[in-house]
Formats: C-alpha cells, sequence, structure tokens
C-alpha cells in the first residue's frame, strides 16, 4: 500500500540534497569531457551509480523514516497523556457549559469522582457555575474548602480557534466557544501559614478613662484610691484573659498590646470591658466610662500606634463610652450607648476661643457655612462667628445656597438697612471667588465635608476650623487647623455662645444677633427639653443678658399652615413598629422646608405614651431625610449610623438615596431587627 504520508519542509530537502548533488556533479563532467574524454567517462559512470543507489536508498528510507516519526509521535502523546494524567496539581477539562470531559488522577482522588464523572463541575464546587465560567474572560482564582480543606481553582481558557487553526474538517473562525482546563491546588498549609502569622501581628489599644476627674469629684477623699483600684483592676483583668500586656501611662490612660488572633474574641464579646466598668461602685455617684482606641494591621509596630490615636481621637470626638476598631479605612464602633457626660469644667472653651482669636486675627477674611439645607442652629453659629471676625476688623460671609422658610425670618434681621453688609450672605459660587489661601474657612454644625454647602471650599485653603456638637464618623474634614468638637452641647449655637464669652474683653452682641443664637438652642433643644444641661442655660442666660427675646424669637419660628398640617398628617399617619418604635413620612407637598417639619414631627412623636424612638422620612431634592427621635431609652444614633447617618443618642438622622419611601421604611425596620438579635438597643 502506497504512503499518503509526504515530507515537507527541511526533513524534505536533508532527504533529497544528496540527489540534487548530481545536478552539479554532471555539469563538472560536461566541462571534464573537454579536457580528458577518459576522466569524464569513468565519472558519468560514476555519476550514474550513485544516482541509482540514491534513489533506491531514497524510496527505500522514505517510508521506513516516517514509519519511525509516525510511532515516535504516537508514543510522545502516549507519554505525555500519561504524564498529565500523572500529573501531581489535580486538573480537569471542562466543555463550554461546565461539564467535565477529562480528569486526571489526582483530581479523582481529591474529589471522588472518576474518569467517567462527566455531570456539571458545579456538582463538585457550587460556586464555579456556566454563568461563572462563562462570565468571566480572564483567568480567574477563586478559593473554596472542601473537607476541611483549603483549595484555590484557577480557571483558564482554551478557545478552539487556538488549538484547531490548520483543521479542514471544521471552521471554528470566530466561533466564542472555548474549553476550561481547571487546576487545584492544595493551600491548606499556606493558609495555615498565613493565619498563623497573621494571628501572631501585634494589635496596639489606648484605654482613657473618659470621666475621671468627673468621677472622683463625687466620691470622698478617703475612697478616691479604691476607686482607682478596682478600676485599674478591671482592666487589667479583662485583658490578661487575652495574654495581654497593660501600662498605665498616665492616671487616666492605659497602652496595651495583645495578639491580633484575640481581637475577634473581644469584638464578639463586644468589649464587655465598658459595662464591668460601670459597674465599680464605692460610693461615687457618676458611673466610670472607658473610651478604647485600637489600631490593627499596620506595616509596623508605630503605624499600628498611630493608628490606635487616630481610633481613641475619634472615640473621644463621638462623645466616650465606646470603641473604635481602626484597620486603615475600614472603621468598626462598638458601645456608645450611654449619654454623653457634661463637662462642667469652662477650661476648654476658654483655649478654643483663644485660639479661634488668634486664627482669625492672622486671616485676610472668613467664610462661614454649616451643613446643606442650613438649618436655625447652623445659622446661629454662624451669626455668631460672624460677629467675632466683625469685633477683629476682618470680612466674613456666611454661605447659604437656598434660605428656608424657618430661617428667613432671622435673615431678615440682618439687611443693609439695619447695618450689615450687603454681602453678609452668599452662595456657593460666590464664596469659591472670594475663598483664597489666606482665607479662614469655619464649619459649624457639622463635621462631614460631603455635609456641608459647599465642600469645594475645603480645598481652597488650608486655613480651616470645625465647631460642631454632632459625633464624629468615618468621614471628617481633614488637617483642620483647630477642631472644636463636643457631642455633649445640646447645640453649636451654645458651644459658639460659650466662646464669645472669652472671645475678646467688652465683646457684646446686637439683641437681633443674641435671638439669633439663642433660637439655635431653642431649635435643637426642642424648648429645652431634649440634650439640655447646665451650661446650655448659662448660654441662653448670656444670651439673655446680651438682649435676646424669647418672645420675639418665639415669633420668628413660628411655622406657616402649610408646614402645621404636613407636621400633623405625619403625627396622624404613623406606624407603631414593634409596639416602640414609630415610623412616618412627612408630605412634602407645598411645604418649602420638608426636613425641618419632618424633624418636628419626629419630635411630637415621642410625646405619645410608649413611643421610645421616632423616625419620620421626607422625599426632597431626589434624597430621602431620616429625622429620628428618642427620649433616653434607645440610642437613635446607633440605628442612624448603621444607614449611613448619624448624630447624638437622642437627635440623629440619615440621607438615603438611590431607594424608594417604602423601600427606606423597611430598611429601617431590617435595621432594627438586626440591632435588638444583636442587643444593640433593648426594647
Amino acid at each position: 500500500m502506497k504512503s499518503k504520508v509526504r515530507f515537507k519542509g527541511k526533513l524534505r530537502s536533508y532527504l533529497c540534497w544528496p540527489l540534487w548533488l548530481t545536478i552539479p556533479m554532471t555539469l563538472a563532467d560536461v566541462g571534464l569531457y573537454f579536457y580528458d574524454v577518459t576522466a569524464g567517462f569513468l565519472l558519468t559512470v560514476f555519476i550514474a551509480v550513485y544516482f541509482v543507489l540514491e534513489l533506491g536508498l531514497y524510496y527505500n528510507t522514505r517510508p521506513r523514516l516516517a514509519n519511525e516519526i509516525i510511532n515516535f509521535a504516537t508514543q510522545y502523546a502516549t507519554v505525555q497523556k500519561k504524564l498529565l494524567n500523572e500529573f501531581e496539581i489535580p486538573y480537569a477539562l471542562l466543555d463550554y457549559t461546565g461539564k467535565i470531559l477529562w480528569v486526571n488522577e489526582r483530581f479523582s482522588e481529591l474529589t471522588g469522582v472518576g474518569r467517567n464523572y462527566h455531570k456539571s463541575i458545579t456538582t463538585l464546587f457550587s460556586n464555579i457555575t456556566r454563568e461563572f465560567l462563562q462570565k468571566h474572560e480572564d483567568a480567574q482564582d477563586i478559593t473554596i474548602e472542601k473537607k476541611e480543606r483549603i483549595f484555590r481553582i484557577s480557571l483558564n481558557r482554551i478557545y478552539f480557534d487556538d488549538i484547531m487553526e490548520e483543521s479542514k474538517e471544521i471552521d471554528v473562525k470566530g466561533s466564542d466557544e472555548f474549553l476550561t482546563a481547571l487546576y487545584l491546588f492544595d493551600e491548606t498549609e499556606l493558609q495555615h501559614c498565613r493565619q498563623e502569622n497573621l494571628d501572631q501581628k501585634q494589635v496596639s489599644a489606648l484605654v482613657y478613662i473618659d470621666n475621671y476627674d468627673e468621677a472622683l469629684d463625687s466620691i470622698e477623699d478617703v475612697k478616691r484610691s479604691l476607686l482607682i483600684a478596682l478600676v485599674d483592676r478591671k482592666v487589667n483583668q479583662y485583658f490578661s484573659k487575652m495574654d495581654a500586656l497593660v501600662r498605665k501611662i498616665e492616671k487616666d490612660k492605659y497602652f496595651v498590646v495583645f495578639k491580633y488572633k484575640y481581637l475577634q474574641k473581644l469584638m464578639d464579646d463586644r468589649f464587655s470591658v465598658l459595662e464591668d466598668v460601670k459597674t465599680v461602685k464605692v460610693g461615687n455617684e457618676m458611673a466610670v466610662t472607658l473610651s478604647i482606641g485600637v489600631g490593627i494591621k499596620g506595616t509596623s509596630y508605630n503605624e499600628n500606634y498611630e493608628q490606635a490615636r487616630a481610633a481613641i481621637d475619634l472615640a473621644l470626638g463621638r462623645g466616650g463610652d465606646q470603641v473604635v476598631v481602626k484597620n486603615g479605612e475600614d472603621i468598626a464602633y462598638f458601645g456608645g450607648k450611654a449619654k454623653q457626660v457634661e463637662r462642667n469644667t469652662r477650661v476648654k472653651a476658654r483655649v478654643k476661643a483663644h485660639a479661634l482669636h488668634e486664627i482669625i486675627e492672622s486671616r485676610e477674611n472668613v467664610i462661614i457655612m454649616g451643613h446643606s439645607l442650613t438649618d436655625v442652629d447652623s445659622l446661629g453659629a454662624g451669626i455668631g462667628i460672624f460677629c467675632a471676625a466683625r469685633v477683629l476688623g476682618k470680612k466674613a460671609q456666611i454661605v447659604i445656597n437656598e434660605p428656608t422658610t424657618s430661617i428667613r425670618p432671622l435673615m431678615e434681621c440682618f439687611t443693609p438697612e439695619k447695618g450689615y453688609p450687603e454681602d453678609m450672605f452668599i452662595n456657593s459660587e460666590i464664596a469659591i471667588e472670594e475663598v483664597s489661601r489666606n482665607s479662614l474657612v469655619m464649619v459649624v454644625d457639622t463635621n462631614r465635608p460631603s455635609y456641608t454647602e459647599c465642600p469645594e471650599l475645603l480645598t481652597r485653603t488650608d486655613t480651616i476650623v470645625v465647631f460642631d456638637h454632632h459625633r464624629q464618623g468615618s468621614e471628617v474634614i481633614e488637617n483642620p487647623l483647630l477642631s472644636y468638637i463636643e457631642p455633649y452641647a445640646s447645640s453649636a449655637c451654645e458651644m459658639v455662645a460659650e466662646v464669645l464669652q472669652y472671645f475678646q474683653e467688652g465683646f457684646k452682641l446686637s439683641p437681633a444677633e443674641a435671638d439669633c443664637i439663642y433660637a439655635g438652642i431653642l431649635i435643637d433643644t426642642n424648648n429645652f427639653m431634649t440634650k439640655t444641661g447646665v451650661r446650655t442655660f448659662e448660654a441662653a442666660a448670656y444670651l439673655r443678658r446680651s438682649g435676646a427675646e424669647v418672645t420675639r424669637v418665639r415669633k420668628m419660628l413660628r411655622n406657616d399652615m402649610a408646614c402645621y398640617k404636613a407636621r400633623a398628617e405625619a403625627v396622624r399617619h404613623a406606624e407603631v413598629y414593634r409596639g416602640a418604635f414609630a415610623i412616618s413620612v412627612c408630605p412634602s407637598e407645598d411645604v418649602e422646608s420638608p426636613t425641618i417639619v419632618g424633624a418636628q414631627a419626629a419630635n411630637e412623636l415621642l410625646n405619645i405614651i410608649g413611643i421610645k424612638a421616632s423616625f419620620v422620612l421626607t422625599e426632597y431634592a431626589g434624597k430621602i431625610y431620616i429625622s429620628s427621635r428618642s427620649i433616653d431609652e434607645i440610642n437613635v444614633q446607633l440605628i442612624m449610623e448603621r444607614m449611613g447617618g448619624g448624630g447624638h443618642l437622642n437627635v440623629a438622622g440619615a440621607q438615603l438615596t438611590g431607594c424608594t419611601i417604602s423601600e427606606a421604611k423597611h430598611a429601617i425596620m431590617r435595621t432594627i431587627d438586626e440591632m435588638l438579635e444583636e442587643g444593640d438597643i433593648q426594647e
């Protein structure tokens, strides 16, 4: 049978070149005839014999060589298949739909399936579905756990047009079908080593006693050392269970170091030392509270310590009695259920007043802004700072983009006819033109850059001062020159009123200015019924002495009929969830300031017997605003933080986008359910 095998390329040339050599030999023989006929004849005979022998050798060798090559290729493929079958790495080949075509021995050993197993790979690994294989074009690595082992699965596509380019029987050009090569790597030991390495890393923590001086002042002198000794013992005992090193660095501060593997246990325990310390009673009227800052996963010990420092600052800025765990940009909060303790000392206010005096004096002008949708507290605080800048001869302007009905009566008290600058109130566009590197940007009544009237102003100067009474969250204004954040204060107006008393000797407010600041305190305390402390009344007394008139303020704060009806509708249609949580929707039609009306409705709902917390939703300007209120039993600030907002123990809020009112209501209910199950709030 004639062989159909044809040689090509270099192999064919290698076999034919002895025959082609007869051509130059023949030409040489022709030339030799001209010199010697006998020699030419002899060479002709030699060439003829040579050609016959080579031709016979060519036709005789070619089929044997072809058979040897075919045998080698067959054996090579067999060896290759054998090697692949005995390959140490578990390997499988899948078709376009994820069906198993072939597996090697190691894959069979690990998964328990044989070579005739041609079902979907999903039956072995539920994460690998047909949709997953067809969705991810690039090579993918996924980690799974099976039979107490940890595997890394590497998936690589093999397209038909890459492996069948020269096929004459099948045209696969343009086809998007492919095979999938699946490699299974056992990384159990590697993951174990990684976890061991992570578990041994150092975690730094700072523990501060929030109310050290106040607690000692409430106890007899002879019992003070006992109180401190008991607190020391509680802290040391709690962390010693975690094999931690605890060192007291100051009278009310501890430095703690422990291994990372104990952190999850502390988090699962929700840092019960916060509640344990409160049980220390030796005659002290005030319970001792702690703040803890934890820094983890830094690249060095020093970086972990800096993370702990940032975490403890955040815990204190949020009012104390809580733990903040900081892992780079990720922050977790624990505790924070207790009401903030009011400091009776005004030392801090006096220090901040002197610092603010120096900063304003060194700047060319002052740009003041509060949060978007400026309310009475934000405006009143801004007016107070305006007066501080005026007494130093500095130009000051307040950024308000869209004045609401609640603040318009107050703004009308500051017109050019009454001696105030025409450009006292400006919008964001003008503010951007007015600000320079030598300007002071003063932020009041918020500490979140995204909540301000004009966030761009914060990037156009290096001098930023923040005065706020809300708890800090993960989003904060970066690198302020001066930050005065007091979560126990009733309002930003209270803080500003305190600062103004120490700002400069002989400093005086006009009655209109005092009215505006007093109105801010009145609104945020709900007529002195919530978040009201001794210093709140002292600030109100100072404003009263400056000419604030209660009757005049009350007239300016009255609502129109549409607002009153909207508030009544919100109360009327309130839904009581789980017997203690009032949830309602405030209509925004024909209401100029629906968010303020929603806050008023939330306050009204607390007057109903049995209601522990209220939530009023208002749809306005493409967002859903949530106003939440409570009296003393529920920490609404924790609930709102879960929903991306924040605030205080009794007054908090959040803003939602990309959802409907109905979805927002269900989100509140779901959050309440989760927090009740976790024990963060109690019914």
